[in-house]
């Protein structure tokens, strides 16, 4: 039930991920494609909760919607959705040896605070997939490891 709930929820999740907003396109209604999986089995379950019923307190699992449903659906299953695992803050990156941050959005909020860990308050800084990004305080170099799609400019055709 869980994947197929990802599977329903993936194309929202990377609207909702990606950094630039991309204006729609409108297609008149006769020239919409039509999605149908032709009747292998029952469509994915949507990513809107049942409701509550009147006269009762609705709990997050009645009322959660989109990715906030993801995100309490995964931990239902004990599946991390969002990687929240500190970056390596044991050494402090070098333009030869930089420090990766893992991202599937080409730009990246970072947070620095330095090595070791706390060294220093924590600095934000955007960080794009084609550059370095280096720390005004402790000069540690941050690079993007982007595993998105190379051509991903958000068009969607």
């Amino acid at each position: 039930m869980f994947s197929r709930a990802i599977s329903a929820a993936r194309p929202s999740v990377t609207r909702v991920l990606r950094s630039t907003v991309a204006p729609s396109a409108t297609r008149a209604l006769s020239a919409t494609s039509r999605a149908s999986s032709g009747g292998h089995g029952p469509p994915p379950p949507g990513l809107f909760g049942p409701g509550s019923k009147a006269g009762e307190v609705p709990s997050i699992a009645d009322q959660s919607t989109g990715i906030e449903r993801l995100q309490y659906l995964g931990e239902a299953e004990g599946i991390e959705i969002f990687d929240t695992a500190p970056l390596d803050s044991s050494r402090i990156g070098t333009k030869k040896d930089p420090i990766l941050v893992p991202s599937s959005a080409k730009e990246r909020m970072v947070g620095c605070t330095g090595s070791p860990a706390d060294s220093h308050d924590v600095l934000w800084f955007p960080l794009m997939h084609d550059r370095y990004h280096r720390c005004l305080e402790c000069g540690s170099v941050y690079k993007m490891d982007y595993y998105g799609e190379e051509h991903d400019d958000g068009h969607g055709h």
